[in-house]
């Protein structure tokens, strides 16, 4: 009864949050300075009456409560409103580019929790070792260089000048027609965008693995585990790891919870056609519809990967049950 209690609590917290991020949605982007229809009117000289017919199709000449209102009732219907430069609904705009990001930033996120754990792992296990030393200093390494940085090194020492991998795009131009030559071709393009994120965010599951792993090896049970003569492989991996795990949970439910962010530095150096590289052009443009949709999935994204580490927690820790 008690784990069922925490999470209908969790589930109330999580609906709660996600209405207050709403609301904070539709405040935010009304008080952003500019005016993007003006800016538009501007662009391709409308007409007076053009322009008022551009307020009416956007339902900025209503008031303000009623826009909330509006924006309330559409949005929980799924409906994100009209692009203000694409003049297609966002939903559509950001299911095109949906597919590109999750196999990017995905890819890159997966590598990167997989390579972080391993390397955090056999770094706490040799403590204070060239091992452990080298590890950390590749870690803090890697948080540190920027990432706009490092994209444009790699472009220009395997794009430009060794002419290994293409500088630009998702696809060719054009994209090959053959099922399999495509997805050779995506890869092609993807491999030095994926390159740079993972040498970028390894680092930090590393060393949060390591410092979990540290800690939980010097727990007393852990010692009581070697005292009884078990391997120092059975004390590390089926003793120490299960806890370790704990505060990983967290960390790489964000990380999925951040994936549909997408890599906006990255797609916008290596010119992806994603949702980081939507959220930059949404930004130059002023499309605050744009900007307001996918933050808004974002953000429920987020509240939805607390909720999951939540009850993940809620069925590792024995803690959580025995309250």
């Amino acid at each position: 009864m008690g784990l069922l209690s925490y999470v209908a609590k969790r589930a109330a917290f999580a609906l709660i949050t996600v209405l207050i991020i709403m609301t904070m949605n539709f405040v935010i982007f009304r008080l952003m300075p500019g005016n993007p229809v003006a800016m538009i009117a501007d662009m391709v000289r409308l007409r007076p009456e053009q322009v008022a017919r551009l307020y009416e199709l956007f339902g900025l000449e209503r008031p303000l409560w009623d826009q909330y209102v509006q924006y309330m009732v559409q949005t929980l219907s799924g409906f994100y409103g009209y692009s203000y430069y694409s003049q297609r609904p966002i939903a559509e705009d950001i299911m095109v580019r949906l597919p590109n990001t999750l196999l990017l930033v995905g890819t890159a996120t997966v590598l990167s929790i997989i390579i972080g754990m391993v390397i955090g792992i056999l770094a706490a296990a040799r403590r204070g070792s060239l091992v452990d030393i080298t590890a950390i200093s590749f870690g803090f390494l890697g948080n540190s260089v920027p990432i706009f940085w490092l994209g444009l090194i790699l472009l220009l020492v395997f794009g430009v000048d060794l002419r290994w991998f293409p500088i630009r795009g998702t696809t060719s131009v054009p994209a090959p027609t053959d099922p399999l030559a495509l997805v050779l071709d995506i890869m092609w393009h993807m491999t030095l965008p994926t390159f740079a994120l993972v040498i970028i965010l390894f680092g930090g599951y590393a060393l949060i693995m390591r410092a979990a792993m540290i800690d939980v090896l010097t727990e007393d049970y852990i010692q009581l585990a070697r005292a009884k003569g078990l391997d120092e492989r059975t004390v590390q991996y089926k003793h120490a790891l299960r806890n370790a795990m704990l505060p990983m949970v967290t960390v790489i439910a964000l990380a999925f919870g951040f994936l549909l962010s997408g890599a906006l530095l990255t797609e916008t150096v290596f010119s992806w056609y994603g949702l980081g590289r939507y959220i930059w052009d949404a930004i130059l443009k002023q499309d605050y519809p744009a900007l307001q949709g996918i933050f808004f999935i974002i953000s429920v994204m987020v509240v939805a990967a607390n909720l999951i580490a939540d009850l993940v927690y809620g069925f590792l820790d024995p803690r959580i049950k025995q309250e």
